[in-house]
């Protein structure tokens, strides 16, 4: 059984995601507080994480940072900060995903078991070769020392998933960003550069990273 753990300081929505994720057949464990959180994660260790940013003593980003200076357990970020600077700050910090109030319960649902489906195929995704390096999806791990960012990582892991298979901007976008972005294509541009940067031999000539002008990229191995 999924263990979540979620966090918010709200009493009647923690009350709400407990009895609809323990229908669900998920083991849920509950926090009002980024220390309790922090205190429930260490001594329970779910699954997957729920955490709101406005708590009461302790700015959710200040548990994400201590949460992924341990685990790299899920981190699904609820918030009612819809700033677009918020949810890159997030997600750069190591969330998963954010999920911006008000919401539908059938959409935290649903992001929920797209966190966890990708987190159960990385256990038997072998690494993968591009260029001189060697880029292990499990571990978060790339050979010769590279670092890449929580949201590098993110859109890696989507074209690696899919070898040869073109990925649309606006799919990408929203996986990675959500749907209130997905005419943001500026942002892939970006991303996909640092990437090639890290990653290809030639960042200006890629081979891995294929650009597909006007429909979206593809990872050649």
């Amino acid at each position: 059984m999924t263990r979540i753990l979620v966090v918010d300081d709200e009493p009647q929505l923690l009350s709400t995601l407990r009895i609809n994720l323990a229908a669900r057949q998920y083991d849920v464990a509950v926090a009002a507080d980024g220390a309790g959180a922090l205190h429930m994660a260490a001594e329970w260790h779910p699954d997957l994480v729920i955490l709101d940013l406005g708590l009461p003593d302790l700015d959710g980003m200040d548990v994400i940072h201590g949460l992924r200076g341990w685990t790299s357990t899920p981190i699904i970020v609820l918030s009612g900060r819809a700033g677009n600077a918020d949810k890159v700050e997030a997600l750069d910090a190591g969330a998963d995903d954010y999920v911006t109030k008000p919401f539908g319960i059938d959409e935290l649902l649903a992001r929920v078991r797209a966190v966890s489906r990708r987190t159960s195929q990385e256990e038997d995704l072998a690494p993968v070769r591009i260029g001189d390096h060697e880029v292990d999806l499990t571990t978060k791990t790339v050979s010769g020392g590279v670092r890449l960012t929580p949201t590098e990582w993110h859109i890696l892991e989507i074209l690696l998933r899919n070898p040869g298979k073109l990925i649309g901007q606006r799919l990408l976008l929203s996986e990675v960003w959500g749907v209130k972005y997905v005419k943001e294509f500026h942002y892939l541009r970006q991303y996909l550069a640092q990437l090639r940067r890290k990653l290809e031999r030639d960042p200006a000539h890629p081979v891995h990273l294929i650009t597909e002008p006007g429909m979206g990229y593809r990872f050649k191995p």
